[in-house]
């Protein structure tokens, strides 16, 4: 029986993927598994038994990432599951950038009066606006929410231009072949009409936009920021906007200093605030957490590589290692010390850690977890588990 932890209020459509029969759901303090949403656990101590924490949601800046690294501690977040609303929320605001629909609507709330269609008619013109035909987007990070964001910009029409040193193999099919590939990040700000940013929050990429790249933009270009409040240096951009630098800015991360500044338009953190996000997180979230309690196969982590492996042998052995030579033949001569043959073998390694999934014929769980135990007096392993395969073993 897993037992499993939940922080947050996680959509049921996610958590019925755990099975009765298999898991238990906050009845342990020393859960195998933890699932949350915006929970903060930089402060949370966590017990031994903790393999994994899976975010639902794409950011993991509430998690102590490097911490569970070094615990063996596998991180999943949910990218993707959120990409169509955080797109949306994009396209909605780049529309609301153009045409002064928020303004003419507070304005047509304080008209009385018989003659409000007169007064509707006279006056509309001051709520002309624009259209995004033919405007260029820059998207700066090509990432599953900057693709489509880049593809439906092109279907409205607008030129498309995006900016990803790092863009998967994945992504770069499903970008269109019209959306233009920048090399630098300096084609964009010195040429786009609208910039959008799609990265996630790293040392490299905090204050990724300051004075210097502001500086580089045109006088009518507007600024999105939808992905980390610290990606935009907060008073750069305020000092540009005042100064007629650029044109606007956009940001779904309310900072007081952005309040009340004409040309700001500031929303308390709607991205992925729609039912619709909030369960596919929960689904993916759920699904990937399961998936490496039962079979140690991991996909979507952010601090461990991805590793995958067909699971049809009656055990298998995970490893969490640091990354050093030799950590395969140690793993190998050790399975082989207790007379046990290796069916199948995988090992990738990410910076400083690496995992190696071992898949072995013996069906001794007692022998095995002398292995496991030996194994983990190596002093560079992490972490060993012994996984028993229950469709071969019954």
């Amino acid at each position: 029986m897993f037992q499993v932890k939940t922080f947050n209020a996680i959509a049921p459509e996610g958590m019925e993927r755990f099975e009765k029969e298999r898991y238990a759901i906050n009845e342990s303090d020393t859960p195998d598994g933890i699932i949350l949403r915006s929970q903060k656990l930089h402060d949370y101590d966590f017990p031994k038994s903790v393999l994994a924490v899976a975010r639902a949601g794409a950011g993991t800046n509430n998690i102590p990432v490097s911490e569970c690294t070094e615990k063996g501690i596998v991180v999943f977040n949910t990218p993707g599951a959120n990409a169509n609303a955080v797109k949306e929320l994009v396209l909605a605001s780049l529309l609301l950038n153009v045409r002064p629909i928020l303004q003419s609507v507070q304005w047509l709330e304080q008209q009385t009066g018989p003659n409000l269609e007169e007064q509707v008619e006279a006056n509309k013109k001051q709520f002309a606006g624009h259209e995004l035909v033919g405007k260029k987007l820059g998207v700066i990070g090509l990432g599953s929410i900057g693709a489509m964001i880049a593809n439906d910009a092109y279907r409205l029409g607008m030129e498309v231009i995006g900016y990803d040193p790092y863009v998967s193999v994945d992504t770069a099919w499903s970008i269109s072949r019209r959306v233009k590939r920048a090399q630098e990040m300096a084609e964009i700000l010195t040429t786009c009409d609208f910039i959008t940013i799609h990265v996630p929050l790293l040392d490299s990429t905090k204050n990724l936009i300051s004075t210097k790249e502001l500086a580089m933009m045109k006088p009518s270009a507007r600024l999105f920021n939808f992905s980390r409040g610290e990606i935009v240096d907060t008073h750069a951009v305020i000092q540009a906007v005042e100064t007629k630098e650029i044109a606007g800015f956009t940001t779904d991360f309310a900072q007081e200093q952005l309040l009340h500044h004409s040309d700001v338009l500031v929303l308390p953190h709607l991205g992925a605030s729609t039912e619709e996000a909030e369960i596919n997180c929960a689904k993916m979230a759920a699904r990937t957490l399961k998936r490496y309690l039962e079979t140690g196969v991991i996909k979507y982590s952010v601090n461990f590589p991805t590793v995958d492996m067909s699971f049809r042998s009656p055990n298998r052995l995970t490893v969490i290692h640091q990354n050093v030579p030799n950590m395969l033949g140690t793993i190998s001569s050790t399975i082989a010390e207790f007379g046990i043959n290796i069916d199948n073998m995988v090992n990738r390694g990410r910076d400083q850690f690496a995992y190696t999934l071992v898949d072995v014929a013996e069906k001794d769980a007692a022998k095995l977890q002398k292995v496991a135990d030996k194994l983990t007096e190596t002093e560079s392993i992490v972490r060993v588990r012994v996984i028993q395969n229950p469709e071969v073993l019954s």
